[in-house]
């Protein structure tokens, strides 16, 4: 895993004065697009469920950069919790100007052996967690605000068997995304996605007994770093002409 909590530059100050919640940010792409947020100016919210300790690493991490944090546990999956968490953002740190909607699972599997406990928990933390928060999110914005997805190179490309899924719950986070640029772009809230590849964390580790065939089936032939991800959802954060847009950060998966 490379994914670095330590600062590494001085803040730039795209997003000085803004307040950005990362759901499932005490890791991986999480926590280090929290990070990244925070070296752009933003005081920053993270959730996370299990995560706890995890959660006040970045919280200090993001706290050394001289910005505001605090850690939020919120389940993506719990209706009620996915909207409550960004009115406490709100309340907590003054405002909500970015949200970005990263907390997800997968359930992996040949179509036939997945459970309806496994289509039902997927479909509420990958799609209407993100449908939730993001209406919460999108009535307390007001111009400048920011919606920001992960998606998956799944949605893109399925290059072999077991993914049906996980690949049906980040597809459905494209409509979501066009949709909610055509809904709120009237307002000056802008929402977009990233698709990232194989990115070297926990979870995926490029070490990993997988790790060789996901890597080949990039065009640069290795895994990516949630460092990378992170720089494209910061720029997304504070770019004023690009909405309803998707961006690969997957190394050529889907070339």
């Amino acid at each position: 895993m490379t994914t670095h909590l330590e600062p590494t530059t001085g803040i730039h100050g795209t997003l000085h004065g803004k307040v950005a919640l990362v759901t499932g940010g005490s890791r991986g792409i999480g926590a280090a697009t929290a990070v990244r947020l925070a070296r752009e100016g933003a005081d920053v919210a993270v959730t996370y469920v299990h995560g706890k300790e995890a959660a006040e690493e970045v919280v200090g991490a993001v706290q050394a950069l001289g910005r505001r944090a605090v850690a939020l546990r919120a389940d993506a999956g719990d209706a009620d919790e996915a909207e409550a968490v960004v009115e406490r953002t709100a309340q907590t740190l003054g405002g909500l100007d970015v949200l970005v909607n990263n907390a997800g699972i997968g359930v992996l599997g040949p179509l036939e052996g997945l459970a309806l406990t496994d289509v039902d928990r997927v479909l509420a933390v990958n799609v209407r967690g993100v449908f939730l928060a993001s209406r919460a999110a999108a009535a307390r914005m007001g111009a400048g605000g920011r919606i920001i997805t992960i998606g998956s190179c799944m949605a893109q490309r399925v290059p072999g068997p077991g993914g049906t899924l996980y690949a049906t719950s980040k597809s459905a986070l494209i409509g979501l995304t066009k949709a909610l640029a055509r809904e709120l772009g009237a307002r000056g809230i802008t929402a977009n996605i990233v698709h990232p590849g194989p990115i070297d964390t926990d979870m995926n580790p490029a070490d990993g007994p997988f790790a060789p065939g996901q890597a080949q089936l990039t065009a640069l032939g290795r895994f990516g770093t949630a460092d990378e991800v992170a720089s494209i959802v910061a720029y997304l954060a504070g770019a004023q002409y690009v909405t309803g847009a998707e961006f690969s950060v997957d190394g050529g998966h889907a070339a």
